[in-house]
């Protein structure tokens, strides 16, 4: 699954695509059928990219990416995200089991249930995520690469020669008196 890209703008609803970047702030494309583009301010706008989103976990924290995944595969129907909190509960200790019922709200299940029925349709659950991907090549080159002696860096024994210190110069005031 590759989420790369795909941020969510504080104060503002739904999911956006990072486009690019300008003097004034952040170039976004919503992710609705819309397509809005916006530029959003760099220094004021929170941007929280999907790809480091984590749930709070009972022992460690759960990624966004693999609770995604697991909503994907779950068998049975993704509820929507106005259904009750007791459905929305349940569901969740399906795909997400060890997430801490104490501090994931309901508010947090349907924020997530929204984002998977706006990402659903896009090709982003079949795409893998760059980093994950391995170039088979590049490993074989690096393989051929004769690993060379780091230069060892001189010792600095030698003391730099100190500054001496100049006197600092005397301000010179000159007053005239009045006869």
């Amino acid at each position: 699954m590759n989420l790369r890209g795909i941020v969510a703008v504080s104060g503002r609803p739904g999911l956006f695509k990072l486009v690019g970047q300008n003097k004034g702030g952040y170039v976004l494309e919503g992710l609705d059928a819309q397509k809005v583009k916006i530029v959003a301010n760099i220094t004021t706008t929170k941007l929280a990219s999907l790809e480091d989103i984590t749930v709070y976990g009972e022992d460690d924290d759960l990624k966004l990416v693999n609770i995604m995944a697991n909503i994907t595969a779950a068998k049975g129907s993704v509820p929507d995200a106005k259904a009750d909190a007791k459905a929305l509960r349940t569901f969740f200790e399906e795909v997400a089991p060890g997430h801490d019922q104490e501090k994931v709200y309901t508010s947090d299940m349907k924020k997530i249930i929204t984002w998977y029925h706006l990402l659903k349709d896009l090709p982003l659950f079949s795409e893998e995520a760059p980093s994950e991907v391995v170039d088979q090549e590049a490993i074989k080159g690096e393989e051929k690469v004769e690993k060379k002696p780091k230069a060892t860096p001189k010792p600095s024994n030698a003391k730099a020669p100190a500054k001496t210190a100049q006197p600092a110069k005397k301000a010179s005031m000159t007053s005239k008196k009045g006869v």
